[in-house]
């Protein structure tokens, strides 16, 4: 299932004695699997030629084998090997870069002292001018405790920061919002939330990233009451958002009614959560939730406040049982919990035309290509499927429409009104099996979402012109 990917992508610096074997190693390399992306020649010399190979590969292993294969080769030898990946993050991704010119002093006295003083006095006089004249009404914080990495675990504050990174990059590539990470070495609840409510005034919204569940509830639920601008944790809401947009159009293709279809949720984490309760406010038929326990009943023991709350919007049958029984004559599968979890079996199982969104990263809970032979539509996570279910098509045109709103706080409503206008972006003509969810570089995604949750925050009387 998994196939070259360019985040495990090498340069390989070969010498060879002879220009002819270029093509040995270059077929070395397909018969093991991986993907060629480039050959540039870097020197010549009359007894040997020195060129770089770019190559995908599996994973890092794949790498490591590529270079034995490569060296075992009569004539040639690799005289370096370069991970792109780790090059794109050497010295971090982002960077802070002034807006006006600091070229004479005259800008260094409006920029900076003296002038700037006058600056101080009128936030001072005025607290909500922050907003117009600092990086408050374009910025957020994306904070972590490092508990919940990517699908790597409790990798800690320190190892999470390039994540932090590229999400602060992402936020600025496509919604043009200016976010830097916040990593907290701490995985106290009290601590986390008392250090972000201390840097909050310096942000105009936080997003929340990577916090294991059920921490991330409580952590997201006290600051959203303490602070006065919106906090959205992406795992969930995003997640959630991109999910249900996808789940309407994928309805559409095999023509079942929204009201009408009974959807499974695998996994009750963070994103599982999420995502049942804004399936329920969209009004999905019945959502029963499957978690290691089997299926949620109210009668489930350990259940926390939010499982308590799913096991009682839920499961309207109050079925009980394993994920094999709620699975039986489903309609849709969400699994946003582990590789291999579900089997071919288990989708024979489900209704006709049945709709698989198997979310599990980097593998997800069937193979693709599997799944592919029972359901009408799969989605998954991965960039290499179709109908790839990414949350950066919610939170940078998201966090635009809240702080062009001056959102604070985030609604329900909100987060239904972005689904509703990614699943509009892509239309009746074009709408299919394998295309339920726009590319995330399509131009009419933040201006969709954006614009829906502006609205929505105006409606809402959360933005201080509405």
């Amino acid at each position: 299932m998994n196939a070259p990917s360019a985040s495990f992508s090498v340069t390989l610096r070969v010498v060879l004695v002879d220009a002819r074997q270029i093509g040995a190693v270059t077929a070395t390399i397909a018969e093991l699997g991986a993907s060629v992306v480039a050959l540039d020649v870097v020197e010549g010399h009359a007894d040997e030629i020195v060129f770089d190979v770019t190559c995908n590969a599996v994973d890092e292993d794949h790498s490591a084998r590529l270079r034995q294969a490569i060296e075992q080769t009569d004539g040639t030898r690799v005289r370096a090997v370069s991970d792109r990946t780790m090059l794109v993050h050497l010295g971090g991704l982002i960077t802070v870069t002034p807006k006006v010119p600091l070229k004479t002093r005259d800008d260094l006295s409006m920029a900076y002292t003296p002038g700037v003083a006058r600056v101080c006095e009128a936030i001072a006089a005025d607290p909500a001018a922050a907003r117009n004249l600092t990086i408050k009404r374009n910025s957020v914080a994306v904070v972590t405790d490092g508990s919940a990495v990517l699908g790597l675990g409790d990798l800690g504050a320190a190892a999470a920061l390039p994540v932090m990174e590229g999400k602060a990059a992402l936020f600025q590539r496509f919604g043009g919002v200016d976010a830097w990470p916040v990593c907290i070495d701490s995985h106290d609840v009290d601590e986390i939330v008392r250090t972000v409510e201390l840097i909050a005034p310096s942000y105009g919204g936080i997003n929340l990233e990577d916090i294991a569940a059920p921490r991330c509830f409580a952590i997201e639920r006290r600051l959203r009451a303490s602070l006065d601008i919106p906090v959205f944790h992406d795992d969930q809401h995003g997640t959630a958002i991109v999910v249900l947009a996808g789940l309407v159009n994928a309805l559409r293709v095999v023509g079942k009614a929204f009201g009408e279809v009974r959807a499974v949720v695998l996994g009750v984490g963070a994103a599982g959560t999420a995502i049942t309760r804004l399936l329920v406010a969209a009004g999905i038929g019945d959502v029963t939730a499957v978690d290691r326990q089997g299926i949620l009943t109210p009668a489930t023991p350990g259940l926390d406040d939010d499982r308590a709350w799913i096991a009682a919007h839920t499961n309207l049958a109050r079925c009980t049982g394993s994920l094999t029984d709620a699975l039986a004559g489903a309609d849709v599968l969400v699994g946003v919990s582990g590789a291999g979890l579900v089997t071919a079996e288990h989708l024979a199982s489900m209704g006709e035309d049945a709709i698989v969104f198997a979310l599990a990263n980097p593998d997800p809970e069937i193979d693709p290509v599997v799944a592919r032979r029972h359901a009408a539509i799969v989605a998954t996570g991965r960039s290499d499927q179709p109908n790839q279910i990414n949350n950066v098509l919610v939170f940078p045109g998201f966090f635009r429409g809240l702080l062009r709103a001056g959102a604070t706080a985030i609604t329900q409503q909100m987060e239904l009104a972005a689904a509703r206008a990614l699943a509009g972006i892509v239309g009746d003509g074009e709408r299919a099996a394998t295309y339920i969810v726009p590319s995330v570089f399509n131009p009419a995604v933040v201006p969709a979402v954006s614009g829906a949750v502006e609205a929505a925050a105006r409606q809402d009387a959360l933005s201080p012109s509405s």
